[in-house]
């Protein structure tokens, strides 16, 4: 009991270390270990000696070290919204793509929506993706800022294959390059810019561009010719 308290082999330090378990038997084995275990750790933590303790547990040493949510710089709950009646409602987007915008299958419409925090508003901004049905490429990225009580339109990229990501409070959007004869499922690069929120606008940061290999194909990668068989 008193080398489990003073550290000795820490095989449960990491998840890493743990191995998976798929059969219900053993899974239940290993909980209940878990759980005696964490019961032995709290036991050392407070000084006591586990099972040798009598009387009741005591619990002001646990509220006391319990941690305490930050005020700030925590995760933040993201009222979600309907990207297509914001895209439906944006003066800015052309008619031809609001016609376009249709669903794939039933009412499920080629269009992924990201919450975070890239303006400073008081509610999080809003990343919209706009996608073909058949090839999932990017057609269109728009970020919706809270003002006035209402999203308006602060970024939009209407380019073939682009698409924006949130990346640390930085808008991050990829535009697949293509040169002539390229298919759609094989660009030749790709280039990354990198936007920040300066004032009442966005701002290019940073500009990265990637050539892609040319011996990936439609199995991954290219495989060597056949040698030829000597002759018998």
């Amino acid at each position: 009991m008193d080398s489990a308290c003073d550290g000795g082999d820490d095989r449960y330090g990491t998840g890493r270390r743990r191995r998976r378990r798929t059969a219900k038997a053993t899974g239940l084995t290993a909980t209940a270990g878990l759980v005696a275990l964490g019961l032995l750790l709290v036991s050392c933590s407070t000084g006591g000696t586990g099972s040798r303790d009598e009387g009741a547990a005591r619990t002001d040493g646990v509220a006391a070290t319990a941690p305490t949510p930050s005020a700030s710089g925590g995760p933040q709950s993201a009222e979600r919204v309907d990207p297509i009646a914001l895209l439906k409602a944006d003066p800015k987007i052309g008619d031809r793509l609001k016609a376009d915008l249709k669903p794939c299958v039933a009412d499920a419409y080629p269009v992924d929506a990201s919450y975070g925090s890239l303006t400073g508003a008081p509610a999080p901004d809003v990343v919209v993706n706009v996608m073909t049905c058949g090839d999932a490429v990017g057609i269109g990225t728009y970020v919706y800022r809270m003002q006035s009580d209402r999203y308006e339109n602060v970024f939009m990229a209407e380019d073939a294959a682009v698409y924006a990501t949130i990346d640390r409070g930085d808008l991050v959007v990829t535009k697949q390059v293509y040169a002539k004869g390229d298919p759609v499922a094989y660009p030749s690069g790709e280039d990354v810019i990198t936007y920040r929120w300066s004032g009442n606008k966005f701002t290019q940061h940073d500009w990265v561009h990637n050539d892609y290999s040319r011996a990936l194909g439609d199995a991954g990668v290219a495989e060597p010719a056949p040698s030829a068989s000597p002759a018998d």
